[in-house]
């Protein structure tokens, strides 16, 4: 009642011409209600305001406690004035108490610290999680609507209620992703292999474009849920991401997924499903994963997923402890011994992330001894040095190597896969190389075509390979168990010389050969024949000339103007930096195109462009699975994120409106 109403008008939305001046006051401050005005409200979703006055006049309340039959009694327009002047105050003593809890939440969600994570501090009940622990932080530190809403109910916001902010919160950001998106254009869907969170498997779901700076951006979009079979499954990850996210699909202009062979069968569908929906959306190879770890991932031969499995216990292994890495190079220094040089080259090898490099399967070949003798000896433990669940895992890395279906299967990628690992280093490599790359599929094809027309000549090398270094392991060359059970009547007629090239060199070379020529179509080389338009690529050709008719003059004059390098000048090298040269805004042709290339998924990004992917990695490998949330990890892998409280709130108003109501009556 001490408002003027010009301030009740603007700040709580009353109407001001049902107030007047005191006539007891001479500054004409202090305002009273008329006898017979009631304040409107304004904002009342689908009723007009002629009718919101007359309903706030004609408010009555039953009297329950008579018997049914009496008259009604009516509120005094006054009284019902003042009760909704005081829902006012409440209402945004709500909204902060809100604020304060989506500010607690996000800030867990960009730490990556899970909110109902165990917290050490065990007082009064709070701090049994680490959301609450934040909330009494907050109230220790002065914040009075916290404290207030504790003291009434003795919890600042439960289990239920933290699980509708999370929901609320993913909602938004997803929303601030798809604007963003939107406003840049075309872009690029690329998924990865996919993971299980909470028991159930999802679909991880990334998005690339070029933002209106000209960077690369990839954004993570969120998990869909991967349960179920065929079109079925593609058509309801299709609806997810159009309807329910608002992505439009028809501008996306390339896809690109990665899966191991549990899941390759319907990620196929799905690539197949999006290309039928939206011809632009051209298959590529994604750049964050090499080519050949690519093609060997999605294959479903038993011994090429024994290698494929056991690369992941390897790095998981070693990456447990600086002992563990200090002990294969002590490994690699005794079967080295004769040469100091090879030996240095294998031991830096070692402290990279060889398991995930194009040259993996030739490492693998050339440390597999020394890496059977490491895990060996952490197993017998004769120093009393490693724990128990070292031991064990040393094992299970020892079973592996020592199976000859994996050294075979290893002996095979390798040699298959050198016919590929030049191409896929270059074409994700820089743009000079992608460019020459892409003129050089054909190459690459021919060979691989060649291998398989003489494939029993070149599985007897192959064979001949794996079986000496059996030999030098001591371990017995046989067919696999599994096989043997499914087939008993033929157990003592089949060689194993023939048994793996019909069930693993064969199978590995067509599988590759198919890939290859899916994965690297015409329009996906066409479009990456355009990184000639590169300045130092066109630098480096400058003797050829311009390809492309159809651009015309602007190609013309683009072309002269980066084919003639004075001494000491430095070109642009990679496609990053020819979008941010301050001249290429003077070639809109010219940009349009780099732009396409720049969502291309096959083109490496920055590595300030690749966050989202590495934070993608690092909550999947490092965050224990009972706390894994695919709603807080869209918060986490969009810690960039503008976030505009007041609109959150809002937005869990609007959701949420009875908890609403609760709070302020």
């Amino acid at each position: 009642m001490d408002k003027s109403p010009d301030e009740l008008h603007r700040y709580y939305r009353l109407c001001g011409k049902h107030f007047e001046a005191s006539s007891t006051d001479s500054d004409a401050q202090s305002i009273v209600l008329k006898d017979d005005a009631v304040p409107t409200i304004f904002d009342v979703p689908g009723q007009p305001q002629h009718e919101q006055v007359k309903h706030n006049k004609e408010t009555t309340i039953d009297n329950e406690t008579e018997s049914k039959g009496r008259k009604k009694i009516k509120k005094s327009p006054v009284e019902t004035a003042r009760k909704d002047v005081q829902r006012v105050p409440e209402e945004e003593e709500y909204k902060e108490y809100l604020k304060s809890l989506f500010e607690v939440l996000v800030l867990l969600g960009e730490q990556s610290i899970p909110p109902t994570g165990p917290s050490d501090n065990k007082q009064d009940g709070l701090g049994s999680c680490n959301f609450q622990a934040l909330l009494e932080y907050r109230m220790n530190c002065g914040d009075e609507v916290l404290k207030k809403r504790y003291d009434v109910s003795n919890e600042c916001c439960s289990s239920a209620q933290l699980n509708q902010l999370i929901e609320v919160c993913e909602k938004y950001i997803r929303g601030k992703l798809v604007e963003e998106v939107t406003q840049n254009g075309l872009f690029s869907l690329l998924t990865d292999d996919p993971v299980k969170v909470s028991g159930e498997w999802y679909l991880p779901v990334f998005v690339r474009f070029v933002d209106q700076s000209n960077c690369q951006q990839e954004r993570f979009f969120g998990f869909l849920s991967f349960e179920g079979d065929g079109e079925a499954l593609a058509e309801n990850l299709l609806s997810e991401m159009t309807d329910k996210w608002g992505l439009d699909m028809e501008q996306c202009r390339g896809q690109a997924h990665f899966s191991s062979s549990t899941h390759y069968s319907k990620i196929k569908s799905f690539a197949a499903t999006v290309v039928k929906r939206y011809p632009m959306a051209v298959l590529t190879l994604r750049s964050t994963r090499t080519l050949n770890l690519s093609l060997a991932s999605g294959m479903a031969l038993s011994g090429v997923q024994l290698v494929m499995s056991t690369f992941k216990k390897i790095e998981s292994f070693f990456s447990q402890s600086p002992s563990l890495q200090l002990e294969l190079e002590h490994a690699v220094l005794i079967f080295c011994s004769d040469n100091e040089e090879r030996a240095n080259k294998l031991k830096e090898i070692c402290h990279t992330s060889w398991t995930r490099g194009h040259d993996a399967f030739e490492v693998a070949v050339e440390i597999l001894e020394a890496l059977l003798l490491c895990v060996d000896s952490v197993h017998d433990n004769e120093d009393m040095r490693w724990s128990d669940q070292v031991t064990h895992d040393a094992l299970e890395i020892s079973k592996a190597l020592s199976d000859f279906e994996f050294v075979m299967a290893l002996v095979v990628l390798k040699n298959v896969l050198t016919l590929t690992r030049a191409f896929g280093k270059n074409v994700q490599g820089k743009a000079t190389d992608a460019y020459f790359a892409a003129t050089n599929l054909k190459a690459v094809l021919h060979s691989l075509k060649e291998v398989s027309d003489n494939i029993d000549v070149y599985h007897e090398f192959w064979h001949d390979e794996a079986l000496n270094l059996a030999t030098a392991m001591d371990i017995p060359v046989k067919v696999p168990r599994s096989f043997l059970r499914k087939h008993q009547s033929e157990s003592g007629t089949v060689q194993p010389q023939s048994y793996y090239k019909d069930h693993l060199s064969a199978p590995v070379l067509n599988h590759i050969i198919k890939e290859m020529n899916e994965l690297f179509s015409e329009d996906h080389l066409k479009t990456l024949r355009y990184l000639s338009l590169v300045p130092s690529v066109i630098e480096q050709r400058k003797s050829a000339k311009p390809e492309d008719d159809s651009l015309s003059t602007e190609f013309r004059c683009w072309w002269v103007k980066w084919s003639k390098k004075c001494k000491g000048e430095t070109w642009p090298s990679t496609l990053h930096e020819t979008l941010q040269h301050a001249e290429v805004k003077f070639f809109p042709n010219m940009l349009a195109v780099l732009k396409l290339l720049g969502i291309l998924p096959t083109v490496a990004l920055e590595d300030s462009c690749d966050v989202a992917y590495k934070r993608f990695m690092r909550y999947m490998e490092n965050m224990p699975d009972k706390f894994k949330s695919k709603s807080l990890a869209l918060l986490y892998m969009n810690y960039d994120i503008k976030y505009d409280l007041d609109s959150v709130v809002e937005d869990y108003m609007k959701k949420y409106p009875d908890e609403g109501e609760r709070e302020v009556s």
